[in-house]
């Protein structure tokens, strides 16, 4: 069998080339600043405070090198940890953050199990490793263990539904390739997919992309070694049994069973999702934040007037005009597609959005009285908020640093 570190060290995943960094910057979910601020700390940190950050199992960077930038323009202070078993993916991660000039960053390799040894940390971002450990409840009791007083945890763990077709794939390549080293269990294993028929489940997954991009990204779908997915009952149970508690999902609305059909008198929150997810069926991973089981609620609400809004994967302008003129916002998350609809008269609130005014001073903006701000605004944080496309941070306004161009 080729261990998981084997594997990441034969194909470093995500595949990276640092000369990119001249070119782009990927961002996503989890690790925004402002969607942690949103999540973890009610919209509300101080971030004159310096951040103490861990990227347990950073891979090739992403949420490494995207929370070193982020943070770095907007002025915010923070020191990094880097942890990872793989010193192949460790070296792509640090010569992308060498291309970036990107200082406060502490690299080590290692067992994510052994976080609590580099120290208490804020903020922990997880993504695509616990559902690679032997046993992911231990690396999220491990990951508590590491976590500060009043900190919290970004991650992503895989989901069964919209994975369909692959850990049938993964077992029978584990069964026939046993014992061959990495590269001819690659070559063996891109035949007998090419092969398939139109009909299997995996060939019929339009949510699956990772073995069209790279050789990395199909070794990591199809051939890895230690892999589970996690169906909402089995993710919540865990989190309770570690220590944590569900902040929210990035997109909660993905989750939200009202918006798919009408709820069963007496269903609780947890089977409501549970059955979402079922219906949606598309959900390939779940992203989201986590908390300590008691901590105080996490989540930023807009009845607190000197939030700081922000728009995110939408420009304020455009989305304003479409507003105005009536028009409904399309959006699509994989491939589920809906239209957020708006009133007309959130277009001047929407144009007064800059991520420095708070919700008081947007209202003097537009003109609007407190009672007939507060209506429109909860229309927009309703239909804008649980897809994750509207989070509250006071970041850019505490530092007077912006993100030009992205």
């Amino acid at each position: 069998m080729v261990t998981v570190k084997q594997q990441y060290e034969a194909y470093p995943y995500p595949e990276r080339d640092p000369a990119d960094e001249d070119t782009r910057l990927i961002t996503g979910s989890p690790s925004h600043p402002f969607e942690m601020d949103h999540m973890l700390w009610n919209g509300a940190r101080d971030w004159s405070v310096p951040l103490r950050i861990l990227v347990a199992g950073g891979g090739t960077g992403d949420g490494l090198i995207q929370l070193a930038t982020l943070l770095d323009m907007l002025g915010a202070p923070a020191r990094i940890t880097y942890l990872d078993l793989s010193t192949a993916s460790r070296a792509v991660a640090e010569a992308r953050a060498a291309r970036r000039g990107l200082g406060g960053i502490d690299f080590h390799t290692g067992s994510l199990l052994d976080a609590a040894d580099y120290g208490q940390f804020d903020y922990i971002d997880c993504c695509g490793v616990l559902h690679h450990l032997p046993d992911p409840a231990a690396g999220f009791a491990a990951l508590r263990g590491a976590l500060a007083p009043g900190g919290g945890m970004g991650f992503m763990v895989y989901a069964p539904y919209g994975r369909s077709g692959v850990y049938p794939l993964q077992d029978a390549f584990g069964a026939l390739f046993d014992g061959l080293p990495p590269q001819d269990r690659l070559e063996q294993a891109r035949r007998i997919v090419a092969d398939l028929p139109e009909g299997h489940p995996f060939a019929a997954n339009r949510n699956l992309g990772d073995h069209h991009a790279s050789d990395a990204g199909f070794y990591d779908l199809l051939l890895h070694g230690q892999d589970r997915a996690f169906a909402v009952p089995e993710l919540l149970e865990t989190l309770d049994a570690t220590g944590w508690r569900l902040a929210s999902f990035t997109a909660p609305a993905i989750y939200d069973l009202a918006r798919i059909t009408p709820v069963p008198e007496g269903m609780n929150p947890r089977q409501q999702m549970a059955i979402a997810e079922k219906l949606r069926g598309t959900i390939r991973m779940h992203v989201a934040y986590a908390v300590p089981a008691d901590a105080p609620p996490s989540l930023a609400r807009p009845t607190n007037r000197a939030l700081v809004p922000h728009l995110r994967g939408i420009k304020r302008q455009a989305l304003a005009k479409a507003v105005a003129q009536g028009r409904p916002l399309p959006l699509q998350l994989g491939q589920l597609r809906t239209d957020v609809t708006l009133p007309r008269s959130a277009a001047a609130v929407l144009a007064a959005i800059d991520g420095r005014r708070d919700l008081s001073q947007i209202a003097t903006t537009a003109r609007l009285d407190p009672l007939a701000f507060g209506t429109v605004w909860g229309r927009i944080d309703a239909a804008l908020a649980p897809w994750g496309l509207l989070h509250y941070s006071g970041l850019m306004r505490q530092t007077g640093k912006s993100l030009r161009g992205l």
